[in-house]
């Protein structure tokens, strides 16, 4: 796992915040080009015209027509580039913009954008307490980071993406929810100009149905689970309680065993932080970005995530050495 905002923060330091820009490119060049593969030479773009290539935009282009793949998608890539770091609000007013008129949520820029858009999330994935809930304890870190190293986010950036991961995992009553919440049928409308029925593969825990490994089998489902999906989301609010029949699974106990490590550790880390535990500070709150999957595969990787917590509670206690990840970074 690449240690995004590690390096960013390392970035910054060695070279300074003016002269550190950026974007989210993959984003940005799928939503203008319609492929990720683009962001590469978006990047490039971006790299020419702050000054950083020692060629001409001219042997550039050259270059990707000699190689002759996706010429014209590179070549757009490219020059897109360099009109993302010429006037980077146009691009992203341009990016904010769908094909079909609608608006979507403008990518993250800030800290405070990252905290406001997990939590108005988090209150239409359960409610308002729930959004609360998160938002105070990212605030309560974000205040013990600001006292014990004024100006550094590092680690406060970490918790509000991966205590939102923890939180807003994506279980039954989400699945409905993201179907029946409009976004679904937009797709469909911008996919396709008609079809004769909607078929949905799910493996629904209470089915149990199982492969000859163990492993939860998909059944086929009709239309007729629209309207179930929109009862389904409305009954959210059963959610974590007695009555959350879907709960009783080991991977969503897994799940909240998960979440109360983690703001355990995030208690640890406020009540733990200075200049010296810094980086190992990160890295601990930086762990459930290991964790990936749903099933067999959220676990094992769940377990490899356990092992690497362990380590870092051990070197967060011991009072945190310098971090490899950054010593090469500069």
């Amino acid at each position: 796992t690449l240690p995004t905002r590690r390096l960013i923060q390392a970035i910054k330091t060695r070279a300074g915040p003016d002269n550190t820009v950026t974007i989210e490119a993959t984003e940005t060049a799928t939503a203008l080009l319609g492929d990720a593969i683009a962001a590469n030479m978006f990047m490039l773009g971006m790299a020419y015209q702050f000054g950083g290539l020692p060629v001409s935009a001219e042997a550039v282009e050259k270059a990707i027509e000699l190689n002759g793949q996706a010429v014209p998608m590179n070549v757009s890539a490219f020059r897109w580039g360099r009109r993302a770091a010429h006037d980077p609000d146009y691009v992203r007013r341009l990016v904010a913009t769908s094909s079909n008129g609608d608006v979507r949520q403008p990518m993250s820029q800030t800290l405070d954008d990252v905290i406001a858009r997990r939590a108005a999330f988090l209150a239409d994935y359960q409610n308002k307490a729930y959004a609360e809930r998160y938002s105070a304890r990212i605030a309560r870190l974000r205040a013990a980071e600001e006292e014990t190293t004024p100006g550094s986010t590092a680690v406060t950036e970490a918790a509000a993406r991966n205590l939102f991961k923890l939180m807003a995992i994506k279980d039954e009553y989400e699945v409905a929810r993201l179907y029946t919440d409009g976004t679904f049928k937009r797709q469909l409308s911008a996919e396709f100009e008609s079809y004769d029925r909607l078929e949905f593969h799910l493996a629904p825990p209470v089915l149990g149905r199982r492969d000859a490994a163990g492993h939860p089998r998909k059944s086929s489902f009709g239309p007729w689970m629209m309207p179930a999906f929109r009862i389904l989301a409305r009954l959210r609010g059963l959610r974590g309680t007695v009555f959350d029949v879907f709960g009783r699974t080991e991977e969503r106990r897994m799940e909240r065993r998960l979440l109360a490590d983690y703001e355990g550790d995030l208690e640890r880390i406020e009540a733990m932080l200075s200049p010296e535990r810094m980086n190992a500070a990160t890295a601990l709150a930086s762990v459930p970005a290991l964790i990936r999957g749903y099933g067999h595969i959220k676990e094992a990787s769940a377990e490899k995530a356990a092992q690497e917590r362990a380590r870092l509670i051990r070197r967060l206690e011991d009072g945190g050495e310098e971090d490899p990840v950054l010593k090469a970074a500069e």
